[in-house]
Order: C-alpha cells, then structure tokens, then sequence
C-alpha cells in the first residue's frame, strides 16, 4: 500500500472525529469541542490533500467520505441510540464494497 492510500485512511478516520465533534459542539456553540471540531477537519483535509497528490482526485474524494460516512453511522448507533437496522447495516456494506472496488482499480 502507498503512502498516499494511508494518508487517505487517515484522513478518513480523522473526517469520523470531526463530524462527532459536530454532534458533540452543539452548532458551535461548545468550545472545546468546537476548536477539536475545527482541528481535526484542518488535519483531515491536510491529510485528503497529501493523498491527492498521487490518487486521482475521484477516488481519494469518495473513499474519503466513504470512510467518514461508515464511521460516522456506526458511531452514532453506539455513541447517540441512532437506529441499528438491517438496511443501514446493508447501505454500509454497499459503501465498503464500493471503497474497495476503487481502491482495487486505482493503482
């Protein structure tokens, strides 16, 4: 695995951070969590850019959000009781085959 395909990941998992600092900011309105929110989405497009210097801009795009959507969901169902249904469970699967395709045909 390249560089750029880990820089990717982080970005991904660093986009899980910030958005659950969004739920957790009250729109802004909390300030520490405001400045973690603000932080991690500067390191995470930081981390998005780097990997965008060798991935095309598509794939790195949507694995990006790819990641931060699967880890987003799954936090809210453990983290805020959001819904643990079988057609969530299924759409998740869908995005994970879809990050793995592009990563599969992306050299």
């Amino acid at each position: 695995m390249s560089l750029s395909w880990i820089y990717l990941f982080i970005a991904g998992f660093i986009e899980v951070f910030w958005a659950i600092g969004l739920k957790y900011s009250q729109g802004f309105t909390q300030l520490i969590p405001s400045i973690l929110t603000g932080i991690g989405m500067i390191a995470s497009y930081y981390f998005l850019a780097l990997s965008a210097k060798e991935l095309p801009i598509g794939t790195a795009y949507a694995v990006w959000t790819g990641i931060g959507t699967i880890g987003t969901v799954i936090l809210g169902i453990i983290l805020f009781k959001e819904p643990a249904s079988f057609m969530r469970f299924f759409c998740i699967f869908l995005i994970v085959a879809g990050i793995t395709g592009l990563k599969l045909i992306t050299h």
